[in-house]
């Protein structure tokens, strides 16, 4: 089994909880009252979750494995940015999103690697 076909359904982890995490922040940015309404910083979060879904469709669809490996390493700047990004305007929630696509980015990389083989 390849390691792009093994990578699909942490890919969709990874998409489910970049959604979530736009969901999320559009709420913070435009519900009054929260605190990061109509912020800049909010705004940015909600392009990088967007950029995020991209990237985990990315994951899905890509067949090279250097392009592939390219894209896991893009994706985790982004989901651990988004994460300090969520940490510094309070928004616990997104934080906790992005801990669940950082799972999912982990799963996939554990899975992709090779099976040590024992000589008998």
């Amino acid at each position: 089994m390849s390691s792009v076909r093994s990578s699909n359904p942490v890919a969709m982890v990874m998409l489910v909880a970049s959604a979530i995490g736009i969901a999320i922040a559009l709420h913070a940015y435009l519900t009054p009252l929260t605190g990061v309404t109509g912020t800049l910083g909010a705004l940015i979060v909600i392009v990088t979750c967007a950029v995020l879904v991209v990237l985990a469709l990315g994951l899905v669809l890509c067949r090279g494995r250097v392009l592939h490996n390219l894209l896991r390493i893009v994706t985790v700047a982004v989901i651990v940015g988004t994460a300090f990004a969520a940490l510094l305007l309070h928004l616990w929630w997104l934080a906790i999103a992005m801990a669940v696509a950082l799972v999912g980015w982990m799963i996939d990389i554990f899975r992709a690697a090779p099976a040590h083989r024992t000589h008998s």
